[in-house]
């Protein structure tokens, strides 16, 4: 069983016993980081276990290995034997574990530990790769049986990611072999929320909304979010898992509607962010982990394509897919955005078709592709406005659309196609809140302006539009829609509408 453990990081012992009793709900251990206390309330460490009533892992990190410790190491040692001082009479009055470095051995405290039932984890943390012989380095730590081997790297890619999972069917293979994996930074995250299906013994959160404490580790999630939103507590190690690929990722709310929708029919199933630069990386990791489906946002619309076995008629036809199923064989694709922004529209606008409207479509990404094919089908006069005036005039070529750069000469040309503005760019989200594609166009009101971000609900440039009157439309609608197809591909069963 995988234990949710709290890292406690603040200077002070009460301030610390306040975030327990916050969180114990959702908990199931404390980390007490001893690292972070005020030298004052060392003095204090020993009766942390009994007043905390929890089983208390106890952790003095240095500097070097990413903690807050700074005097000698010999300071740290002693700190370390007087916190640990044991109690014959109530064991449960001891740590129930203690974190010591793979280069820290002091064979006096581990025998005396061992005698009185603290548990002892081997650590190590790496911050900068490569990492090519990691499987070898965990290993080699497995010298005494009793211990926990814990590895905390900082993926630079979903590579390095894959390269624990896979190291962890390694160690099963090998035996009982208990162990703590992690992936530090937003690369690992999914190393956290599948902290079972790593069988990993103790998954690490931070109470991250407390502004006073500092972040024990990177990437760390808060212990109601990990609970409520991920579901931790109630999927098992053979859950199914879905997910979404992208690019930094920073918004999206798509684990929200997913997460929400298995709650509801207590599916044994989790859908989980993987943020990377890469879809090549993420295939890979698909692959490692059993990946079932995924949505897929900016960049890789178009990337995925070269990863398909197979793709519906809309895939081939918009040239993007935002949503891959797997099949026997490999990967299906599908596009949900050019259905989800089209009825969209058609509803705000109450139309059947675009017939005698002139739009303007900002971006030629892969939701630009879906929303210039709905555009085209709907019978739209469309100008295809980008940065990169070859790749506008490469999506405009398709449908025999006009097409300019983002620039002033294109600015005159929006003026000719201004009845709707789609704004299909990540210019405006979080946390690029600032951002506006079209910053020196100036709104007549009398356009309709739709932005497919939903995050801000209302980016710069809405605003603006609404400022000077203009009817103007987010992203949310377009995203509930698209989900709701994507649970078709899914799951082959419409979405229930209740």
């Amino acid at each position: 069983m995988t234990k949710i453990c709290l890292c406690l990081t603040a200077k002070t012992i009460e301030r610390d016993l306040e975030i327990l009793e916050k969180y114990r709900n959702f908990i199931d251990m404390v980390e007490l980081r001893a690292d972070y206390l005020l030298h004052e309330e060392c003095f204090s460490i020993r009766r942390f276990p009994e007043l905390a009533g929890l089983p208390v892992i106890l952790t003095i990190r240095r500097k070097s290995d990413g903690g807050n410790f700074d005097l000698s190491e010999s300071s740290r040692v002693v700190l370390l034997s007087k916190a640990m001082a044991f109690a014959e009479v109530d064991v449960r009055h001891n740590f129930a574990y203690v974190d010591l470095e793979e280069d820290l051995e002091l064979p006096s405290l581990e025998e005396a530990a061992r005698a009185f039932g603290t548990r002892i984890i081997r650590s190590f943390h790496c911050f900068a790769g490569p990492y090519d012989n990691l499987d070898e380095r965990i290993r080699a730590m497995y010298h005494v049986g009793d211990e926990i081997v814990k590895a905390a790297i900082k993926p630079e890619t979903l590579d390095d990611v894959t390269r624990l999972f896979k190291i962890s069917r390694e160690l099963e293979k090998m035996g009982n072999r208990e162990k703590i994996l992690v992936g530090m930074s937003d690369a690992g995250v999914c190393t956290r929320i599948l902290a079972k299906k790593m069988g990993s013994h103790v998954c690490y959160v931070s109470a991250r909304n407390e502004k006073d404490l500092p972040m024990a580790g990177e990437g760390q999630l808060d212990p109601i979010e990990l609970n409520e939103l991920y579901r931790f507590r109630s999927i098992t190690r053979d859950a199914d898992v879905y997910g979404i690929l992208g690019y930094p990722l920073k918004a999206t709310a798509s684990p929200l509607f997913f997460n929400g929708v298995f709650k509801r029919e207590d599916k044994n199933a989790v859908y989980v962010p993987f943020p990377s630069p890469s879809a090549s990386s993420f295939f890979r990791l698909a692959d490692e982990i059993g990946l079932r489906g995924a949505a897929v946002t900016v960049p890789h619309k178009e990337a995925v394509m070269e990863h398909l076995v197979s793709k519906s008629s809309r895939v081939a036809s918009v040239g993007a897919c935002n949503t891959i199923v797997r099949e026997e064989g490999g990967w299906r694709g599908y596009n949900t955005d050019a259905e989800g922004f089209s009825g969209s529209l058609l509803d705000f606008t109450g139309r059947k078709d675009f017939r005698g409207k002139r739009v303007t479509v900002v971006g030629a990404g892969g939701a630009a592709r879906a929303v210039a094919s709905e555009l085209h089908r709907l019978k739209a006069k469309t100008l295809i406005l980008n940065r990169n005036k070859p790749r506008a005039q490469q999506l405009a070529s398709i449908y025999d659309f006009d097409y300019a750069g983002l620039d002033a000469d294109g600015l005159k040309l929006v003026k000719k196609f201004h009845d709707i503005i789609v704004q299909t760019t990540s210019s405006g989200m979080e946390p690029d809140v600032d951002g506006d594609p079209l910053q020196d166009y100036q709104f007549t009101g009398k356009e309709l302006v739709m932005d497919i971000i939903y995050k801000p609900e209302r980016t710069a440039l809405l605003k603006r539009a609404a400022d000077a009157g203009c009817r103007v439309l987010n992203g949310a609608d377009m995203l509930l829609r698209q989900a709701k197809l994507q649970y078709l591909y899914f799951f082959g069963k419409k979405y229930p509408e209740d």
